[in-house]
């Protein structure tokens, strides 16, 4: 199962509504929304009232992603909105497993989100309690980074955790996520895909529907058998 989500903090932000449609139109699986305190993250973005709205404003699910010291306060803030996913980051977190709790009690399915330089030993407690990791391919709080490529051993790692597991959490990736990077992230079993600036919010190459449709095909060429490719 391959899941496209768009980074809506990518797109052009003085016409958001339009940009709904035509994701709309793309058959968008999932809007990852990024949310930045400038504490954890030398960055800001996106408030509570832009998500309501924009949740408001269209059918595709939301992925709230947390990139914020203090999660509990921000998921108590952003839970009204009823996105599909929070992650938050369990560098940062008081209490890991008190603020997983605390999302499902929302009704709402909780995430883990992890940094390029943060061991995965750090959320092997509670794989058995989240519906989704998010591996950060690149540092939190800016697009356009280099994708690390040390970040597919650490799914290596992450799949040797899984592996026994009867209903394992979705792996998200999400950082420079495009038509190169994707074929290594496929094959370490990567579920959800983030696209931004590098593949679906850049001004070149087409339409939002026919950059995910090529994304789409890229997947559907990866699961031939090697000797039909």
């Amino acid at each position: 199962m391959s899941i496209l989500a768009a980074s809506i903090m990518c797109a052009n932000q003085l016409n958001l509504e339009e940009e709904l449609r035509e994701l709309e139109k793309a058959e968008v699986e999932l809007l990852h929304c990024d949310v930045m305190d400038g504490v954890f993250v030398n960055n800001l973005a996106m408030g509570p009232y832009v998500l309501e709205e924009i949740k408001k404003a269209t059918t595709i699910p939301l992925d709230i992603h947390l990139a914020t010291d203090t999660p509990a306060k921000y998921i108590e803030m952003f839970a009204p909105i009823q996105p599909e996913y929070i992650s938050f980051h369990v560098e940062v977190s008081g209490n890991v497993r008190k603020e997983i709790e605390l999302i499902k009690e929302k009704g709402i399915k909780p995430a883990l989100a992890l940094s390029p330089d943060s061991p995965v030993e750090m959320i092997k407690p509670y794989l058995t309690d989240v519906s989704m990791i998010l591996m950060m391919t690149v540092n939190p709080g800016f697009a356009g980074q280099k994708f690390n490529y040390n970040v597919l051993n650490k799914l290596d790692e992450l799949n040797a955790l899984l592996k026994n597991m009867d209903n394992k959490p979705l792996i998200e990736v999400d950082g420079n996520i495009n038509r190169e990077t994707i074929p290594a992230l496929l094959e370490k079993g990567a579920n959800v895909y983030v696209l931004g600036t590098s593949e679906l919010f850049n001004p070149h190459e087409g339409t939002y529907k026919e950059k995910v449709d090529r994304v789409k095909q890229l997947f559907t060429d990866m699961s031939k058998p090697l000797k039909t490719r």
